[in-house]
C-alpha cells in the first residue's frame, strides 16, 4: 500500500478554560524536515513534539502549529501598556532630537512596533495536564494526516498502475517491427554495396558481418529487463508503506532500459514507441517524488 507524503491533519481538545488546536501539514521531501510554531509556554516541549511527529510521519516537509486559546473568563488578549509607553517616550525623544513633529496618529504608529499586544494564554507556564493534552491532540492530528496520506496514496497507486500498464502495452508493440527492421537493414546494406561498381565481395563474409551488426541491435535483453522492472514496480507498490525511494530506484532502471531501446531501435516506428514510453515514465518519476 502506498502513502503520499502530502497530507493535512487537525485535532482540537479542551481543558478547563483552554482550547488546544494542533494542525499538521506535510509536503514531499527526501527526509523528515519539521518546522514548528508553538506558544512560548511549550518551547520546552518542542523537541519531544518533533520526535513524536518524526516517528509517526517518517518522511516529508512538515509544518506543525499549536494554538492555545482561553475559553472562559476575561479576554486573553490585552495591550502591552509598558511597551507602548516605552515606545512613545522613545519616539518623543527622537522627534525632539531631529526637530520634527510628533505623529498625529499615536495609536496607529505605536501598534506597528513588536510586542505591543500580549496574549495571556501563551504566557502561562505549561503544567503537566496541558503538556499531556497537547501530546494527545498532536497524536490525533498526526493520525488524521496519515489517513489523508493513505487516501492520497490510493490515488497514486491507481495513477501508477495505469501508466505501468501503458508502458507494458507499448512494449508489446515492439516485436512487430523487429523483423521488418532487420530486413530493412539487410536491404540497405546490399543496396549500398551494389552501388559500388567494379568491386566484388564475399557474400559469406557479408552474412557474417551482417549477423554481428544485427546482433548488436538486438533488443531482447532490454525488453526482458524492462518487463521485469515493470512487474517489480507493481509488486513493490503492494508492500508495506515507505516504498517511495525504492520506486524511485526502479523507475530509474526502467529509464535506462527504455533509453537503450531507443538507441538500438534504428527504426522510425520503434523510436515513436520509445518516445511514448519516455513520456509516460516522466509522469511516473514526477509522482514518485510524492510517495512516502
Amino acid at each position: 500500500m502506498l502513502y503520499s507524503m502530502t497530507g493535512f491533519g487537525k485535532a482540537v481538545s479542551e481543558l478547563p478554560g483552554k482550547k488546544i488546536t494542533v494542525e499538521v501539514k506535510s509536503l514531499n521531501s527526501k527526509q523528515i524536515d519539521i518546522a514548528t510554531r508553538v506558544p512560548s509556554s511549550l518551547r520546552a516541549f518542542d523537541l519531544e513534539m518533533r520526535n513524536r511527529v518524526a516517528a509517526m510521519l517518517e518522511r516529508g516537509k512538515v509544518d506543525l502549529t499549536v494554538y492555545i486559546e482561553k475559553t472562559a473568563g476575561e479576554s486573553s488578549v490585552r495591550l502591552n501598556v509598558e511597551a507602548l509607553k516605552a515606545y512613545k517616550e522613545e519616539v518623543e525623544a527622537t522627534s525632539k532630537a531631529l526637530g520634527i513633529a510628533n505623529p498625529e496618529d499615536w495609536y496607529g504608529m505605536l501598534m506597528r512596533f513588536p510586542d505591543t499586544i500580549k496574549n495571556d494564554s501563551t504566557d502561562d507556564d505549561a503544567d503537566e495536564s496541558l503538556i499531556e493534552c497537547v501530546g494527545e491532540t498532536l497524536h490525533q492530528a498526526c493520525e488524521k494526516l496519515m489517513e489523508h496520506r493513505r487516501v492520497e496514496g490510493e490515488k497514486l497507486e491507481l495513477f501508477f498502475s495505469e501508466r505501468i500498464n501503458r508502458i507494458s502495452e507499448l512494449l508489446t508493440l515492439i516485436p512487430q517491427f523487429e523483423e521488418e527492421r532487420i530486413a530493412k537493414i539487410r536491404t540497405r546494406m546490399e543496396e549500398g554495396l551494389a552501388k559500388i561498381h567494379g568491386v566484388d565481395y564475399d557474400r559469406g563474409r557479408l552474412e557474417q558481418e551482417l549477423f554481428f551488426y544485427i546482433e548488436k541491435l538486438d533488443v531482447n535483453e532490454e525488453k526482458q529487463r524492462l518487463s521485469q522492472h515493470l512487474s517489480y514496480f507493481m509488486e513493490t507498490m503492494q508492500g508495506a508503506k515507505g516504498q517511495g525511494k525504492k520506486l524511485g530506484f526502479i523507475s530509474q532502471e526502467m529509464g535506462r532500459e527504455i533509453n537503450t531501446l531507443g538507441s538500438k531501435s534504428n527504426h522510425a516506428e520503434m523510436q515513436k514507441i520509445v518516445v511514448q514510453m519516455k513520456d509516460v515514465l516522466e509522469q511516473i518519476k514526477e509522482q514518485v517524488l510524492n510517495v512516502m
